[in-house]
């Protein structure tokens, strides 16, 4: 238990040489371009998942937004393979680190304001300054939608890292907490085990929501300027 709880989100190295790019490269490995006439059941779900889930992420959008389908897809892959990469034991989960995140988040914002500001500029102003605002207030509003638009990339970014965090340190705890009640009662031990258990079976599920909601947002901001 004296062990640092954030050990764990420590980058990994091997003979002093960071690893972190395998690691981020290794989830692509686990979805192959099917080279058969015929694909097997895995494919074949896997197949299904990306069309159900573009479909129903692309529906809002027009052509211009579509154009983003397949970048979208391929983030909504790669971060729930990477969460759900993580869950396993002595494994390092990318998303952990904040400046991961904001990697991805700030380039997809700024494509997406990009794109407003190139095909919809008046609208893409117009944001900054609400209809019918007082002559005397216009400076602070600008001021105001002006930081609520630079923050969204930080917001995206934040969100995961804490949700992904947070389930890590809890599943840390609480197994630790199981390993010290084994010598103290094994019925307190048994019933600290089962919440743990549980605590995983919901980790799962967070590890796909965040992914999915991920990229949810970036979608809702390119609906936004397209």
């Amino acid at each position: 238990m004296n062990e640092n709880l954030f050990t764990s989100f420590a980058s990994p190295t091997m003979m002093g040489l960071p690893i972190v790019t395998l690691i981020i490269l290794f989830p692509s490995m686990l979805f192959p371009s099917p080279g058969r006439l015929i694909n097997n059941r895995f494919t074949s779900i896997q197949q299904w998942l990306i069309q159900l889930t573009s479909k129903q992420m692309m529906l809002i959008h027009n052509h211009k937004g579509q154009t983003w389908t397949l970048m979208l897809m391929s983030l909504i892959m790669f971060i729930g393979s990477t969460n759900l990469l993580g869950l396993l034991p002595h494994s390092f989960t990318p998303t952990t680190q904040l400046s991961m995140n904001l990697g991805m988040a700030i380039p997809l914002w700024a494509g997406t304001v990009a794109m407003g500001l190139r095909h919809k500029t008046k609208a893409s102003l117009a944001h900054f300054l609400p209809q019918g605002t007082p002559s005397p207030l216009i400076p602070m509003l600008v001021i105001i939608e002006s930081i609520s638009l630079l923050i969204q990339p930080m917001a995206l970014a934040v969100r995961l890292t804490a949700n992904i965090t947070a389930g890590h340190l809890l599943i840390h705890l609480i197994g630790g907490a199981t390993l010290a009640l084994t010598n103290i009662s094994m019925i307190t031990a048994l019933i600290t085990f089962i919440i743990l258990i549980l605590l995983t079976i919901l980790e799962f599920a967070v590890a796909l929501i965040q992914a999915y909601v991920f990229t949810l947002l970036v979608s809702l901001y390119l609906h936004d300027n397209t």
